[in-house]
């Protein structure tokens, strides 16, 4: 195995099981001398029913109690700890512990079950230990970023990252989920730098998102910006000015970086794409009532919202507000159904593969038309018709066969048919930045060998049939033009 493979080694096989505890209200002194006791650095805090509910750590002990002058024989652990305990699950990658460090500046995490309970914890010092050389470098390097131009350079280092891991055998699910998370913090970053230099004064009550499949955490190399903010309606107008001229720079420093503006124009420095909540509330129920392309299109896009810095319960309001009101519009999903429809699957008589026969691409086939885009947006529509918003492709499937909207077979094939899709997809976009060259979403059949041929056809096939399952779901035949 590579060096870089070590990081994304399950987390499960490499986090302490011989948990020591202490209650969240023992003393102080009790719980450090424990701590003493068992040359430990850190302790988990739980409540009467043995649910972990904070931390407490040497510092904790060091800045709180100490330099705080507090008595440990009187205080207790509730009182210093940490909390919550951030975690992670036993399947995660190793890489997803160092993002969480990263994002929460802390060196220990805890690990999960599926039933959200405590079986483990890990650190740091474990993964420094497992290999020197990773991911995680690049991850520090973000942390101690000061300027948008040595993002830029780390933002060029990640794409030879990706080259280099897609080259020694990594899952296209863990590449997808680092490029996500690497951008993430990308950003993450630089909007602490203007907050620095540039923004001090920022008012609360506003959130930045991302969207599509940015928000969905399905990103590949080529991706560009699609986002958008959301403040509360009770700013002045001098904050919204302060909101406006941040949104704006964000935008601009992206650019700046590497990261391309959405053809579209779908980003946060267009007052389209800046509203308050009552606003965007009022903007989703005017797409819901005239369904045309582009508000079907701009809602899909807005539905896959999340989160990347500010003022999150803004944008759980919203996701309320749009399951309500898509429920509530049957005819709303038809059309949404119908949509995703439109885009055949390129297979002709036989089951031929049918390529591009004019233009820069001839002989090739558009995967994300292909298919990508039928099964995102065809699961995303079958997800809020029974109240589901947010998640990924994959998270979405495992829902609506628990649900029994899909059996297990639909769900497999459509999954399997989804990952290669996004394998193909991802491959050849590596390939191309190895060359230098432009990224897109474009495969040649003729490339493939005949088991990878005979794959995509398979796959979209499934992409066919689905189709077929929307259609009849959503009664797609029955809509009027």
């Amino acid at each position: 195995m590579s060096d870089e493979s070590t990081f994304f080694l399950p987390v499960k096989d490499h986090c302490h099981r011989d948990l020591i505890t202490c209650h969240t209200e023992d003393k102080v002194i009790e719980a450090a001398l424990l701590m003493r006791d068992k040359s430990i650095s850190s302790l988990i805090a739980c409540d009467d029913k043995g649910v972990p509910v904070g931390i407490m750590t040497d510092r904790d002990l060091r800045n709180k109690v100490v330099a705080g002058q507090l008595d440990p024989n009187l205080i207790l652990v509730r009182e210093v700890m940490t909390a919550p305990v951030i975690s992670v699950r036993e399947e995660d990658s190793l890489f997803e512990v160092l993002y969480q460090m990263s994002r929460h500046r802390i060196h220990r995490v805890g690990v999960v079950d599926d039933n959200n309970l405590l079986v483990g914890i890990i650190n740091e010092s474990d993964i420094i230990r497992l290999q020197n050389r990773s991911p995680q470098k690049l991850l520090r390097a973000i942390d101690e970023t000061e300027t948008v131009s040595d993002l830029k350079a780390i933002h060029d280092h990640m794409e030879e990252l990706v080259v280099f891991l897609q080259g020694n055998g990594i899952r296209t699910k863990d590449l997808v989920r680092l490029i996500s998370l690497l951008n993430d913090q990308i950003c993450l970053r630089l909007i602490e730098i203007l907050r620095q230099k540039r923004f001090p004064n920022l008012p609360n009550g506003f959130a930045y998102l991302v969207l599509g499949s940015e928000g969905r955490r399905e990103q590949t190399l080529k991706t560009d910006q699609d986002n958008a903010i959301i403040y509360a309606d009770d700013l002045s107008a001098e904050e919204l000015e302060s909101i406006k001229a941040f949104s704006q720079e964000l935008i601009n420093s992206l650019i700046e970086i590497g990261v391309p503006e959405c053809p579209g124009g779908i980003m946060a420095k267009n007052d389209f794409w800046r509203r308050s909540i009552s606003q965007w509330q009022q903007a989703i129920d005017s797409w819901i009532s005239v369904p045309s392309g582009e508000n079907i299109l701009n809602f899909s896009m807005f539905s896959d919202m999340r989160t990347l810095w500010g003022d999150a319960s803004l944008e759980h309001q919203l996701r309320e507000h749009i399951v309500k009101r898509s429920q509530e519009e049957a005819l709303f999903l038809a059309r949404m159904a119908a949509n995703v429809c439109r885009f055949a699957p390129p297979l002709g008589f036989f089951g031929r593969i049918k390529t591009e026969k004019q233009g820069d691409q001839v002989g090739m086939v558009d995967l994300k038309k292909a298919g990508i885009f039928a099964i995102t947006e065809g699961i995303k529509t079958m997800a809020l018709g029974i109240g589901i918003l947010g998640g990924n492709t994959h998270e979405k499937l495992q829902i609506l066969q628990e649900k029994k909207i899909l059996d297990e077979k639909q769900v497999g094939d459509l999954g399997a048919a989804y990952s290669l899709l996004c394998f193909f997809r991802l491959r050849g976009q590596v390939k191309l930045a190895a060359a230098g060259r432009e990224l897109n979403n474009f495969i040649a059949p003729s490339s493939l060998n005949r088991i990878e041929r005979g794959r995509l056809k398979v796959a979209l096939e499934v992409v066919q049939s689905f189709q077929g399952t929307l259609k009849t779901k959503f009664k797609v035949n029955m809509l009027r033009d």
